[in-house]
């Protein structure tokens, strides 16, 4: 699991683990009641029972707070070993929907979503804090895979890298779009022929030899 700390390259007095967690939860339950226009750094700081200028030293602005508040939620996702591809991304696709139910959670990302899209430096950060720390879970899944004999070893390296930002993409976005869009359930039926579609997928790819 990807460590839940906000990073950070300020230097000063040591970082409390139990301030940044309180600060963190502020952020999404500030979210949660105010949505992101009427937040401010202030009333997150009063939630949190800290001075506004301690939010600063860690996070210079409203965006790199609420970026940083959603990604450790998603630092919970993990990938265990259940013994096939298909199984494990089953798994890994029931957490990724349980997570988006949390209300702190649909909340945050589809305020930080929405705010992105006119933001070109807050995108930049999903990407690093969010995407980029998640695609770990695929690149676990895919080596764990070739171990097992599901898939071939790596040949073409940028291929390889291609596959894996698609196999990220599709996973996210088709999650994200049946629990936040559609509202329809991501329960085990629909899990299921996701996972099977994705290792079918795969499968065909590899046999192509992209």
């Amino acid at each position: 699991m990807c460590s839940s700390t906000p990073r950070n390259s300020r230097t000063g007095r040591p970082r409390s683990i139990e301030a940044d967690t309180a600060i963190l939860e502020a952020t999404r339950a500030a979210l949660v009641d105010l949505g992101w226009s009427k937040l401010t750094m202030g009333d997150v700081a009063g939630r949190a029972g800290v001075a506004k200028t301690t939010l600063y030293r860690r996070w210079a602005n409203k965006n790199e707070l609420v970026v940083d508040a959603v990604a450790v939620l998603f630092d919970e996702l993990e990938l265990p070993d259940l013994g096939s591809l298909q199984a494990d991304i089953e798994h890994v696709v029931l957490q990724f929907a349980a997570l988006l139910e949390r209300p702190e959670t649909k909340t945050a990302l589809m305020a930080v979503v929405a705010e992105s899209t006119r933001d070109a430096p807050l995108r930049e950060r999903i990407r690093a804090s969010i995407v980029d720390r998640q695609k770990r879970l695929v690149l676990d899944g895919r080596r764990r895979a070739q171990l097992r004999g599901e898939l071939p070893s790596d040949r073409d390296p940028v291929a390889v890298d291609a596959t894996d930002d698609l196999i990220f993409d599709v996973i996210a976005g088709a999650v994200v779009h049946r629990a936040l869009v559609s509202a329809e359930p991501v329960d085990g039926e629909w899990v299921t022929r996701l996972s099977a579609l994705l290792v079918g997928g795969l499968g065909a790819v590899a046999a192509l030899g992209l």
